[in-house]
């Protein structure tokens, strides 16, 4: 079998996660700078308004209602802090990533390593199944920059 081809099938998904997590990362900043310009009244009249129809079995609703009344300012701040450096800090990687340069593979591995870890603490509180297969899709595009980042110093 040709080795030429499932590296050009790597190199394919490799760009392909890569365009995800930009997504991703873009989807972050852009709530990230919404969480700037709202207040927590304003979230918690957008929850009662998307909730209005629940029944009292929802729990979804009935957490998302809850969590509206505990809000505060400074869960607002945090988490518009948390999702702009998230975001920031990940767009300017898979763009240097996309554009192969060679030191965001190192700082890449180590970041999403840390974004990994601090997904699987969350876990242990949230028990998320999206927060699972986050963390799985983390690994598997860990695994991928870790193999194109071998490929590019044997090239270089």
């Amino acid at each position: 079998m040709n080795k030429a081809l499932p590296e050009k099938r790597i190199r394919q998904i490799f760009r392909i996660s890569l365009s995800l997590k930009g997504i991703h990362a873009i989807m972050e900043i852009i709530g990230g700078f919404i969480l700037t310009i709202i207040s927590p009244s304003q979230v918690s009249q957008f929850i009662n308004w998307i909730t209005r129809n629940k029944t009292p079995e929802d729990q979804f609703a009935n957490y998302l209602l809850d969590f509206a009344a505990n809000l505060t300012l400074s869960t607002l701040i945090f988490g518009a802090f948390y999702l702009l450096s998230h975001g920031i800090l990940k767009l300017i990687l898979v763009v240097a990533l996309l554009k192969n340069r060679l030191w965001a593979y190192p700082w890449s591995l180590v970041l999403f390593t840390l974004f990994i870890v601090y997904q699987v603490y969350r876990y242990t509180y949230t028990f998320s199944v999206g927060l699972i297969l986050l963390t799985i899709f983390d690994v598997i595009v860990i695994w991928l920059i870790w193999h194109e980042y071998r490929v590019m110093k044997k090239l270089r």
